[in-house]
């Protein structure tokens, strides 16, 4: 019998066992499931050669002599449903997620599917969890069989952060593309290939694609799904930037290849930049810059394309506390002693360096920027502003042969200075966090004098320390658990130095740039293993890519940043998705009488904090650096009295150039409130998503089924969970069962000690989901060992109690159902079709001859019945007899309810996936007979009513 013969769903028997036939299989190959397992990778086997032959199989009925409790049926009834991976429901993809997305997060999967080719454009605000949004979208995609292969475009910074959100998510196991694993990767490559065609799924730096020879080849073997996020740092015209824009528009010139596109400032005021985002989901929309009228059918149209959302109108969801409620505070220190002595002398020697106004050019930018730089760090702290005075501003630049006249190197220069010194451009901000070079040849003997006397400096002398100390005490005594950023890292690894001696109860580390992506990502993890309270430093390279809301509450700016979007991405580390505290805190220190931070409060972060309360979300500075600079080097330099003294710190001498950035920030927030009104995605309301969210989690299972779970399975396993006083479990794994304890080991996770069944997890425990090795592997071996009926005692498939928890005698059948789901997305009737394996866990009971359905809540309850009265075993087995006589009786109901279950199936599945354009052809049918996983019944105890 060959392998054709088998459908997928069916049973069947081979090697001493029997197993599912999944839809991979083809004529002469069978791709098996054993029966009772969540195995994720399949057993290959050739009918044709096995010494005995596969044959077809039907599903043995309980066994009457082999009863058990009552609460060993739900141990049965929920490893069955945890184990599922091809759920009934709308979405193929549940089963295969390590995450339960929110209602409000499948709002951009329901628009994606309705689309034929995907182009969309997510827009929402920062926390609120596009990552997850769009590795839904691809990962029901997959489970579809309508794509093989992907890449994530990303920001080189975001590359680990989304490969191990694809894996840990998603369980998508993607490799990273850049400079340095590129060639590993294309080691040994056959000919003719190419990593994207090798490996399904990369998560490529955009830095490392966007050149014209390797954005041809891209393109030329791209995968069919792409996902970009930043998106923002493609639209725009610009050194770099252009080039990533080049590398979209011509992988959206390919109409069939899915994009979905992420970014929470799709607008900044530039038009331009803006509708070159909206035309890399459809050229059409390009049109729209010039007609924004409400009735435009373009808009109408676009509304299908485009999702925008703050967390204010997440709350219509009315999904609970989903965000924390963030407290914003401020509190200043005044410059005193030997340090406001060298605060001064350096300022000094700032401004001679902008008055001086001989030489070529070049040098007078080099004095300038020298200048900000010194600005820049001796405001984070002498620390930062030694090393600048250390290192010389024309060795910095980082030359190269391909430097070679003046103008290319005064290009260099801008080009460092808006990363060092300035925080990048508004859509692409730098993460460099080395502190600048600023000192120049001609005066050494007096930088050296400068330096010397930082040097001599004492900490306990530092108002900015000592500020940040007593708000530390105050912060930690409210509960909250801070991050502190740093603009640079002698700043991070001062003040890491001198709380460490303050705060000895406390665990106090440092993150820098000095340490590679993994690197990082190990240090915050090793704060979990700690048992001191944690208080971590940080330059701005863990403002974005690294979440920090699982382990911190607080985040205290210690440096302004010169870049208000800056501060957003800081503290949107802790305030986001996945937050399990309350309230946050986010605490802004600045010096009341040094006139830098007071030119960047009153020029930059004042302006952006309005812009933010009035729209609801943030509107980047407009792009002019020059503008914004000279408008602070005016407001800190050139303001002087008689005596040549800085005078009040609010009084702007650089007022045009304040004026000047003030209009276009202002233009820029209002073209950014137009489009918001314009183009705000209301086309799905909470009434129409929340029955799709709550029907797919009823048939696999949520969190708190999860929990029920492992608790009951751990404890007739012999290793009880216990609560941690943190948050969390204990879990004894040594005290397992052997088998299961091996499969664990066999799979890497021998080492689980501290568990949690909640995102983010209680700090120093591991995220356990329904996808998690444990769960997965508790559940096969409960599974196999109800079918054997050798440990009632543990799991059974059959019981009969006494409870007063019924007035009439209940039959509950536990029911597994399996369909064969076939979509054809062509409309060629001779093309093959894509099968796919829908399977579900199901509850019904009988009171007299009535079949009623069970809902989650009715089967906990009844099956957590409260035993009365003992039955002997003969009066047991009498009844479970009498059920098993009767059930020929009621297999064709049965079949009916699998008929009208799988038409439900695939109402769902056009439901989710038709639209107007869309071609093809879905057909489903129901595998016949049904399974009866378990028998259990329950007897009125009139003695306890």
């Amino acid at each position: 019998m060959s392998g054709a013969e088998f459908s997928p769903g069916s049973i069947v028997t081979a090697r001493g066992r029997e197993w599912v036939v999944l839809p991979e299989s083809e004529a002469e190959v069978l791709y098996l499931r054993p029966l009772g397992s969540g195995e994720d990778t399949p057993t290959v086997l050739i009918p044709a050669l096995e010494p005995s032959p596969v044959s077809s199989a039907t599903f043995p009925d309980p066994d009457p002599s082999k009863a058990g409790t009552q609460s060993a049926g739900l141990l049965l009834r929920d490893a069955l449903m945890l184990k599922l991976r091809a759920g009934a429901g709308p979405y193929r993809s549940f089963g295969n997620i390590a995450v339960e997305p929110r209602a409000y997060q499948l709002v951009p999967l329901m628009m994606a599917l309705k689309q034929p080719t995907i182009r969309l454009l997510i827009a929402d605000d920062v926390g609120i969890g596009k990552t997850i949004e769009a590795g839904l979208i691809a990962r029901e995609m997959l489970d579809r069989g309508e794509i093989t292969h992907l890449s994530v475009l990303c920001p080189p910074h975001l590359c680990e952060q989304w490969q191990k959100e694809l894996l840990n998510r998603f369980h998508i196991n993607a490799e990273v593309v850049r400079s340095s694993t590129a060639p590993r990767l294309e080691r040994g490559l056959p000919a003719g290939s190419s990593v994207f065609s090798e490996y399904p799924f990369t998560v490529v730096s955009l830095d490392y694609i966007k050149s014209k020879v390797r954005r041809d080849a891209f393109a030329e073997q791209c995968p069919e799904f792409i996902i970009v996020d930043e998106a923002h740092t493609c639209s725009r015209s610009g050194q770099g930037r252009q080039q990533r824009y080049e590398l979209l528009k011509q992988l959206s010139e390919d109409k069939f290849r899915h994009m979905v596109l992420l970014t929470a400032t799709p607008h900044s005021g530039d038009e331009h930049a803006f509708y070159n985002l909206l035309g890399l989901l459809q050229d059409d929309f390009l049109n729209l810059r010039e007609d924004m009228r409400a009735d435009h059918p373009l808009r109408q149209k676009l509304a299908h394309h485009f999702v925008q959302r703050r967390r204010e109108d997440i709350k219509e969801w009315q999904e609970g506390n989903l965000f924390p409620e963030r407290f914003v505070a401020e509190d200043t220190y005044k410059l005193s002693g030997d340090w406001n002595n060298i605060f001064q002398e350096v300022l000094d020697y700032a401004r001679e360096l902008v008055e001086r106004e001989e030489g070529a050019q070049l040098k007078v930018r080099m004095n300038w920027w020298a200048a900000l730089a010194l600005l820049r760090c001796i405001s984070s702290s002498p620390h930062a502003a030694i090393r600048a005075l250390n290192t010389r501003l024309d060795n910095a630049i980082g030359k190269s042969d391909e430097i070679v006249t003046d103008q290319e190197l005064q290009d260099a220069l801008e080009q460092q200075g808006n990363a060092s010194v300035m925080d990048g451009v508004n859509d692409d901000l730098t993460f460099d966090d080395v502190e600048p070079g600023a000192a120049q040849q001609e005066d050494i003997e007096r930088l050296n004098q400068l330096i010397n006397r930082a040097k001599k400096l004492k900490s306990s002398g530092d108002p900015k320390l000592q500020s940040l100390i007593r708000n530390l005490k105050l912060l930690l005594e409210e509960g909250y658990k801070p991050v502190i950023f740093c603009r640079y890292i002698a700043t991070a690894e001062y003040i890491t130095e001198e709380l460490a001696a303050k705060f000895k109860s406390h665990e106090v580390i440092y993150v820098t740039g000095n340490l590679t992506s993994a690197e990082r990502e190990t240090k915050i993890e090793g704060l979990k293993e700690s048992d001191k309270e944690p208080i971590l430093v940080a330059t701005d390279c863990l403002s974005e890519g690294i979440n920090l809301q699982d382990q911190f509450t607080a985040i205290i700016h210690y440096d302004l940043s010169w870049n208000p979007t800056r501060h957003e991405q800081r503290e949107g580390r802790v305030d986001r998705f996945g937050q399990k505290a309350e309230s946050v805190k986010a605490l802004l220190l600045y010096g009341e009488d040094n006139p830098v931070d007071g030119a960047v409060l009153q020029v930059i972060i004042r302006k952006a904090e309005a812009i933010r309360k009035a729209l609801g979300v943030s509107v980047p500075m407009p792009e002019d650096d020059n503008r914004v600079t000279q408008a602070i080097l005016n407001t800190v330099l050139l303001r002087k009295d008689g005596a040549g003294q800085q005078t009040t710190l609010y009084l702007f001498d650089g007022i045009d150039e304040v004026q000047e950035m003030e209009a276009a920030w202002e233009s820029a927030r209002e073209k950014a409130r137009k489009n918001r009104t314009v183009f705000a995605q209301q086309r799905l309301s909470p009434e129409q998503v929340m029955p799709e969210w709550e029907k797919a989690f009823s048939v696999l299972g949520s969190e708190e089924d999860v929990r029920r779970f492992v608790i009951n399975a751990c404890e007739r396993l012999g290793a009880p969970l216990s609560r941690l006083s943190k948050g969390g479990y204990q879990l004894p794994i040594k005290h397992l069962t052997r088998a299961v304890l091996e499969r664990l080991e066999t799979a890497g996770f021998s080492h689980l000690n501290r568990i949690d069944f909640a995102y983010p997890s209680a700090a120093g425990c591991e995220f356990v989901s329904r996808t998690h090795p444990l769960v997965s592997h508790l559940a096969d071996y409960l599974a196999e060992q109800a079918m054997t009926g050798e440990e009632t005692d543990l799991i059974a498939r059959v019981g009969v109690i006494k409870t007063a928890d019924v007035a009439k005698k209940t039959t509950i059948f536990l029911l597994r159902l399996r369909s064969r789901l076939t979509i054809k997305r062509t409309a060629d009737s001779d093309a093959a079709g894509r099968d796919m394996l829908s399977e579900e866990a199901m509850a019904v009971a009988y009171v007299g001859d009535e079949m009623q359905i069970l809902d989650k809540k009715q089967v906990v309850e009844l099956m957590q019945a409260t035993p009365g009265k003992n039955l002997t075993p003969e009066a047991r087995e009498r009844e479970l007899i009498s059920a098993l006589e009767g059930l020929s009786m009621k297999k064709p109901e049965f079949a009916q309810l699998a008929g009208k279950r799988a038409q439900e199936v695939l109402e769902d599945h056009r439901r989710a996936r038709d639209a107007a354009e869309a071609k093809g052809t879905y057909s489903v049918k129901p595998q016949l007979p049904v399974d009866v996983m378990g028998i259990y019944i329950l007897l009125p105890d009139a003695g306890l009513l």
